[in-house]
């Protein structure tokens, strides 16, 4: 089997009365993991705790095999990128990302060649040299993954970064994650909008109120919401008729119209589907389009927080 990059057992947060983290036990393998959670339910805690800056109340953290806290020595393999910006407005890109580089050990030289590769990479070469105050929302997020590449990290700790990016912006940054990791880089990656992820990476861990939820290959949690209804859009010309002959199937749970649309509750969505098929190819009533929600991490997610 091969050792996780991150392991966190029992693992609690406090800050005084307020609980970040509450007894989170996970265990993160190799490759794209992404964070999933609404905003506040732990995922800025658990990433500062995971990187070194926070100290855990109780609980053990382990990252590439080593503990974390007090250790600045593992602080080499780890590259962070923090979803609030904190920096030196007129220091230009290149200035920042290198003087940041130098803190991982690399002289001058090293360190400026270092900061210009990571800003190609993060297609900001043509702004290395404007003063970050005259950065976009865009720009400031890219240098920032910038800095967290430019030292050659091998596990990156990436928190909301495609937050304030425009689709095309996401789509480079998506496809610059997957490349990462595709030449070996393992990656966590949090954000509160789930088909983000879902582009990413099927290894999600879900997290609310400090707590996590569930963990593992998307297919494997699905595993744990079978008790709850899954809904089925269906748009026929008739839906009425339609709708006669889908209640006397077994698997259907419930049934409402949403203009030319049937809406199911089943809480067996194969046997359903299957039974909607050969229904179908009867050819006596036309279905023109079947479309499920719940067939998307945007409806796993929801049920296990309601749970």
């Amino acid at each position: 089997m091969t050792d996780p990059v991150v392991a966190v057992e029992g693992l609690s947060k406090w800050y005084g009365q307020v609980i970040g983290l509450n007894d989170v036990t996970a265990s993160i393998p190799p490759g794209i993991t992404g964070l999933l959670g609404p905003n506040g339910a732990g995922k800025s805690t658990l990433m500062k705790v995971v990187t070194g800056q926070l100290q855990p109340s109780q609980g053990r953290v382990a990252v590439l095999g080593a503990p974390i806290w007090g250790n600045p020595s593992a602080y080499a393999a780890i590259g962070y990128c923090p979803d609030q910006d904190a920096f030196y407005e007129r220091m230009t890109g290149l200035e920042w990302v290198a003087a940041l580089t130098r803190l991982h050990g690399f002289d001058d030289d090293a360190a400026a060649a270092a900061a210009r590769k990571a800003l190609e990479t993060v297609d900001l070469a043509e702004a290395a040299d404007k003063k970050i105050g005259a950065y976009s929302k865009g720009m400031r997020q890219r240098v920032k993954l910038a800095q967290a590449i430019a030292h050659d990290p091998r596990l990156l700790v990436l928190d909301e970064p495609l937050a304030g990016l425009d689709p095309l912006g996401r789509r480079r940054t998506i496809n610059l994650i997957k490349a990462w990791a595709r030449a070996g880089k393992s990656i966590i990656v949090s954000s509160h909008i789930l088909h983000e992820i879902e582009l990413m990476t099927r290894s999600i861990l879900l997290i609310d109120h400090g707590r996590i939820l569930a963990e593992g290959n998307v297919h494997q949690i699905r595993d744990l919401i079978d008790e709850h209804p899954h809904k089925v859009r269906i748009r026929t010309p008739v839906p009425r008729v339609l709708a006669r002959r889908l209640l006397d199937l077994p698997d259907v749970i419930g049934l409402s119209f949403e203009e030319d649309r049937i809406v199911v509750d089943t809480g067996r969505p194969d046997d359903f589907y299957s039974a909607l098929t050969t229904l179908a190819a009867e050819g006596e009533i036309a279905v023109d389009e079947v479309t499920s929600p719940d067939d998307s991490l945007q409806a796993v997610f929801s049920y296990l927080v309601k749970s």
